[in-house]
C-alpha cells in the first residue's frame, strides 16, 4: 500500500484524545492555581473511584481491539467493527474513559475550573474527534457499521 492510499485509511481526527483531554485538564488546573473558584471541595474518594473506573473501562476496550487485531489508536487504520465488551454499550467507550478519568483527577483536587473545562473537551471529542470518525467508519465499513450505529448509543 502506497503511503499516500495508507494515510487516506485514517478517520482525519484534529489530534489525539488523550493530548484533547488532558489540554483541557492542565488548562482548568492552571486557571484553577490562578483564580480558585470555592465553589468545589475535593472529594478523594469520588475522585479515585471515577479514576479506578475510568481505568477499568479503558482496559476493557483496548482488549477488545487487541482481541479483533485491529489498532485502537484513531490516527492508524481500522481493520474492523469491535461490537463485543464495552462496545456492546456504547460506540466510544475509550473517550468515556478519558473523560472520567479526568472529572476523577478534578474532583480529587477539586478544582471547579477543571470540571467546567470538561464542557468544551467533550464538545471537540464529539465534533473533531467522533464525527470524523464516524464518517470514516461508514465509508469504510458501510451497512456493517450503520447496523451498529443504530443498534448502540455513541455515549451511554
Amino acid at each position: 500500500m502506497s503511503q499516500d492510499r495508507h494515510r487516506k485509511d485514517i478517520p482525519g481526527v484534529i489530534a489525539p484524545p488523550p493530548l484533547i483531554y488532558l489540554a483541557g485538564l492542565v488548562a482548568g488546573l492552571v486557571l484553577d492555581r490562578t483564580w480558585t473558584l470555592p465553589i468545589l471541595r475535593a472529594r478523594p474518594i469520588a475522585g479515585t473511584a471515577l479514576v479506578l473506573l475510568g481505568a477499568v473501562l479503558m482496559a476493557l476496550g483496548i482488549r477488545e481491539f487487541k482481541r479483533a487485531g485491529t489498532d485502537f489508536k484513531p490516527y492508524r487504520p481500522t481493520t474492523r467493527i469491535i461490537t463485543s465488551g464495552p462496545f456492546r454499550f456504547t460506540r466510544n467507550p475509550l473517550y468515556i474513559s478519558l473523560a472520567l478519568v479526568y472529572a476523577g483527577i478534578a474532583l480529587t483536587v477539586g478544582s471547579a475550573w477543571a470540571l467546567a473545562f470538561l464542557v468544551p473537551v467533550l464538545g471537540i471529542i464529539r465534533y473533531g474527534v467522533i464525527a470524523r470518525e464516524e464518517r470514516y467508519l461508514e465509508g469504510k465499513f458501510g451497512p456493517e457499521y450503520l447496523r451498529y450505529k443504530q443498534s448502540v448509543r455513541r455515549w451511554l
